[in-house]
């Protein structure tokens, strides 16, 4: 059944995003070309994470960051609504812990030790794409705390400091790590969190410009936005080429560019109406948690089937083979928890 929504292209690049990050743990075009598959899944896919951070700050930190500290029904119900997020995130998180810890095991990656998976589960993820997780648990957690007691003017510059402390860890990790006294800093910070993509250096920022394009009501027209989207994606672009061929870096997920690159594709998101389909949201949320145990799914079957050079080796079939097997399988779970809300509003 469709529904028309104000922000159906939002929703809509829900699914997109979550076809972005399977891309980003299949790497599509690597058979075909390294530097091609870097460019566009590690430059431009670097979209999909910062889209649902901001569609974070967008829905839910927004309406907290109006009505905090006022005395309304208006306030009770944004606060309300930030903790039923949290408390389903956290749920979230510990259901798709459980989900891969027989793969953990399996994989013979399951430590013992308690600080190993201290750090896996407040920084790391406890499986390589849950670090998102605990990311926007601890992101929204820390704006929560500022929101309170600092003004917007100081939220934007603290978050844009952090974020460029964060991508200095990042793509630029090999070139500032020459300056002993940072390599130092930066040593002591991954001794707590493998890298700086996480809820302290990466999600704030992203989701704090969801709250500002949302409470400073920031529209700008279509063209302006798919003009500055192109430009910014260009030099973001350029600046992956950059870190990646002078070897800068020590990860690939935060360039300073983008920064405006999130800001226009949102704007430009914004600015088109369109319908979307009530399955979307509960598909795109499947697809990411499920996607990694597809992998490994479509590689046992191509093990079995002894057919690893096409659905394994080729890098561009691997990819489309587990997207269809996480869209079919997410579209049959979206369903069932559809069914099950409807059932639960009909009683």
């Amino acid at each position: 059944m469709k529904q028309k929504r104000n922000y159906g292209a939002i929703d809509n690049f829900r699914l997109v995003a979550a076809l972005l990050i399977v891309a980003i743990h299949t790497a599509p075009l690597e058979s075909l070309n390294s530097t091609a598959d870097f460019l566009v899944t590690y430059c431009m896919g670097r979209v999909a994470v910062p889209f649902f951070l901001m569609v974070t700050g967008f829905f839910v930190l927004a309406p907290y960051q109006r009505f905090v500290g006022h005395s309304s029904y208006q306030s009770e119900n944004a606060i309300l609504k930030t903790k039923k997020f949290l408390k389903k995130t956290i749920a979230l998180y510990a259901i798709a812990t459980l989900l891969y810890i027989p793969i953990k095991i399996y994989a013979k990656q399951l430590s013992n030790e308690v600080g190993v998976w201290l750090k896996e589960i407040f920084f790391d993820g406890t499986f390589y794409h849950l670090w998102y997780l605990p990311a926007v648990i601890i992101g929204c957690l820390l704006l929560m705390g500022l929101i309170k007691i600092l003004s917007p003017l100081t939220i934007s510059a603290i978050t844009l400091v952090l974020y460029i402390i964060g991508t200095a860890g990042d793509s630029y990790y090999q070139l500032i790590s020459q300056v002993p006294v940072l390599k130092t800093v930066y040593d002591g910070i991954f001794i707590v969190s493998s890298y700086t993509r996480n809820g302290i250096f990466f999600a704030p920022i992203f989701l704090w410009m969801g709250v500002v394009i949302a409470n400073g009501k920031i529209r700008i027209p279509m063209r302006i936005a798919a003009e500055g989207l192109a430009i910014s994606m260009a030099g973001m672009i350029a600046e992956g080429l950059l870190t990646y061929e002078m070897e800068w870096q020590k990860h690939n997920s935060m360039y300073i560019l983008l920064l405006p690159v999130m800001f226009f594709l949102f704007e430009l998101l914004l600015s088109v109406k369109g319908t979307t389909f009530k399955v979307v949201r509960d598909m795109s949320m499947c697809v990411y948690i499920i996607h990694p145990a597809c992998i490994v799914l479509v590689r046992g079957v191509a093990n079995v089937i002894k057919v690893q050079k096409i659905l394994v080796e080729q890098s561009l079939v691997h990819y489309l083979a587990v997207c269809v097997v996480s869209l079919i399988l997410s579209f049959g779970i979206a369903e069932i928890m559809q069914f099950f809300k409807n059932r639960r509003v009909t009683i």
